[in-house]
Order: C-alpha cells, then structure tokens, then sequence
C-alpha cells in the first residue's frame, strides 16, 4: 500500500512538473512573441521620429531662428527673440480698424484682411498669410529692423488664391 501511494505521488508530481514545464513554455514563447513584437514598434517608432526630424530640420531651414549669419546682424540690439519681436510688431499693424494696411485687397466677406501666419525667413524678408475669413492670399516683405527697435515694412509682392 505505502508503494502504491508512493507511485501515485510520484505520478502526479510527474505530472505537475509536465504541466508546470508546458505552461512555462507556452508563457515564455508567447512573452517573447510580445516583446519581439514591441522591439519591431519601438524601431519602426524611432526610425518616424528620426524622419520627423530631419523633416523639421527641413522645414526650418529658411528660418531666422537658425539662420546665425542672419541674426548677427541684430545681435548689438541684444533681443531674447528677434523673430518673435519682429512678428509681434507686424501683427500690430492688425490693431488698426479695417483692413490690414499692408495687405493690397480689401475684405470680400464682410470682414477685413488681417495677417495671420508670419514666417521670418531671415534678416530680411518675411512671409505673411492673410485672410478675411473667406478669402487669403500671402505676402512678402522686407523689413529694416533699425537700432531704434523700430521697424519698417515693405509689400514685396502678393496674391490672392482665387476661389474654384
């Protein structure tokens, strides 16, 4: 009798073990399943980021921002940002009732032409999206930013998207 309770021990702590190995494998296999699968998302993450960048980078290049020969000149003003300082001043020619005085056309919506989106390309010229609502068009001006802090605006050139 003792040898029978022994066997059916030793049976079932064989067949636990069984079971305790199948069910560690099918764990292990499916964790590195997983993490193999969250490695490929990790790469195919970095990689967007990495283009993402380069694109910014891009994008940035006609910029004041990083343009270091540009900003030498403003550098015996002593301005924190001079792109900042320079799009705040000509969005206050907004300030003005009507329409922008910078802008050639007259508000076709009711309301008046208005800047909206200012891109200082360097120390010299800017780009400008204005619109009344329905209607835009873009902008370029030089300006002279004087040791005053002054600055004088000058319409390059401009158009007016026509409506389809």
């Amino acid at each position: 009798m003792r040898r029978s309770i022994f066997l059916y021990l030793f049976m079932f702590s064989l067949l636990f073990i069984l079971y305790q190995y199948v069910s560690a494998k099918n764990y292990f296999e499916k964790e590195s399943a997983k993490m193999e699968r969250l490695e490929s998302e990790v790469t195919q993450l970095e990689d967007s980021i990495h283009s993402l960048t380069l694109e910014k980078l891009n994008l940035q290049y006609f910029s004041l921002d990083n343009n270091d020969d540009a900003l030498s000149y403003y550098d015996h003003l002593e301005l924190k940002n001079p792109s900042r300082y320079i799009a705040d001043k000509l969005l206050e020619t907004n300030e003005k009732q009507g329409n922008n005085p910078l802008v050639p056309y007259d508000g076709m919506s009711g309301s008046p032409m208005k800047l909206n989106k200012i891109k200082v390309l360097n120390h010299k010229w800017i780009v400008v999206d204005f619109s009344d609502g329905k209607h835009w068009g873009e902008l370029l001006i030089e300006y002279k930013l004087k040791d005053d802090l002054g600055i004088d605006f000058t319409v390059l050139d401009h158009l007016l998207y026509t409506r389809n």
